[in-house]
């Protein structure tokens, strides 16, 4: 079941939402659309000229975290392979269906409404990555199903070990990264941008609201003015890939 286009959504808690949507706005050049949704629990992150790719929705209960929305035309026959694949359904809407990975990851299945402009990258940066950080027995069985779900994208090891990237056709915007933790946990899952340049983008995102956490080799892990982790990773924010200077990349 090809899929048509991909959202990011950051899924925060209603009393730090608004404060999570104007710093990823700012950071992303985006401004808030209207809120959407039987609660107006949704809001997503438009840019004049392109089409959203990312978005911000409140949620009632937990810390939040992040999740995907694929845009199909058979949302039926894409929740039914996700399905055969061990995947269980949560809920079933009109006209769309939230569903969860075997490792407990949650994802949506929503209408493909003719998105087709990616957003651009702004000051070097962009947000172009959901990254799933999986304990050591859930991320075989979940490198398997995401790579089967979306058969028609690129499912590799990514540029580390304990990495597996699953890379959508050129022009989707938003790709899949699954980590392999240490340690036994829960599923989780937060955001990436690929970042010309790591520095500049820390002092920026620093100045919006941001707090530093700890950094890596290759990427250095933020928190949001909502308290959401997210990481900055030395990427080609253009295509996704290796960067060129010696700053490296996971994937």
């Amino acid at each position: 079941m090809s899929v048509r286009w991909t959202y990011a959504f950051l899924d925060r808690p209603a009393a730090v939402a608004d404060r999570a949507g104007a710093f990823w706005a700012a950071v992303t050049g985006a401004r808030l659309s209207e809120p959407s949704g039987d609660n107006g629990e949704f809001i997503t992150l438009t840019v004049e000229g392109a089409d959203a790719c990312a978005g911000v929705q409140r949620i009632v209960s937990g810390e939040g975290g992040v999740h995907l929305d694929f845009s199909v035309e058979d949302i039926a026959g894409f929740a039914a392979a996700a399905r055969r694949l061990g995947a269980g359904t949560v809920a079933e809407h009109e006209g769309w269906s939230v569903l969860r990975s075997p490792a407990g990851q949650l994802f949506c299945a929503i209408p493909w409404h003719g998105e087709s402009v990616r957003p651009p990258v702004v000051r070097g940066s962009r947000l172009d990555q959901v990254c799933l950080d999986l304990a050591p027995s859930l991320y075989d069985a979940e490198v398997a199903f995401w790579g089967g779900l979306l058969a028609d994208w690129e499912s590799a090891p990514g540029s580390l070990p304990e990495f597996h990237v699953v890379r959508p056709p050129a022009g989707l915007p938003v790709r899949v990264l699954l980590q392999r933790l240490e340690q036994e946990r829960p599923v989780s899952a937060h955001p990436d941008l690929a970042c010309a340049d790591i520095g500049a983008t820390r002092a920026r995102h620093e100045e919006l609201g941001a707090s530093f956490v700890t950094a890596f080799d290759h990427w250095t892990v933020m928190r949001d003015p909502a308290g959401g982790l997210y990481c900055l990773t030395g990427r080609d924010p253009w295509t996704g890939g290796l960067a060129a200077p010696p700053d490296g990349s996971r994937a």
